[in-house]
């Protein structure tokens, strides 16, 4: 069982591309993004991902009643927090990090996935796993890269998109 994670991929449609592909390629049964997609565009190409998708708005997302639309194709979008369970993992999707340390801590949840920073970051805190992606689009920081979480072992990953 795989949960591919991205975030922040800011209409880099090649980069979503490769993203999905990877996705894909790992046999994700879920994937999450944890926003600033940007615009509806964006979702055309995640329409190609081979399992349901779920998503946060992220403080970029304007265009929300068109991404909503769009994310009827795929999935499920929500307003962060968006909490959800599946695999046997519970879940808590956040767009900004600034509580996901508190909320990890709680116990209520298994893994909480976030974004915005655009610096990939996977630590633990208690039994709660927090993954943060890194960015997918790779404009800020000159890396795109996403995250692959393996709810049995509860173990996660990054890894770097290759342009390839």
């Amino acid at each position: 069982m795989v949960i591919g994670i991205f975030s922040d991929s800011h209409d880099n449609i090649f980069r979503i591309r490769e993203a999905v592909e990877l996705f894909n390629s790992w046999s994700c049964q879920l994937v999450i993004h944890a926003g600033d997609y940007i615009a509806p565009f964006a979702i055309r190409e995640m329409r190609k991902i081979a399992c349901p998708v779920r998503g946060v708005f992220g403080n970029n997302d304007g265009e929300r009643q068109g991404l909503s639309q769009m994310f009827k194709l795929i999935g499920e979008i929500k307003d962060p927090p968006f909490s959800l369970e599946a695999l046997k993992t519970r879940i808590l999707i956040l767009h900004d990090p600034a509580f996901a340390g508190s909320l990890a801590k709680s116990g209520d949840y298994d893994l909480v996935v976030c974004g915005h920073t655009h610096h990939p970051e996977i630590r633990r805190e208690g039994s709660c796993l927090i993954v943060n992606p890194g960015e997918c689009g790779g404009w800020l920081t000159g890396k795109a890269t996403v995250a692959k979480f393996d709810p049995e072992s509860g173990q996660a990953e990054v890894i770097e998109l290759t342009g390839g």
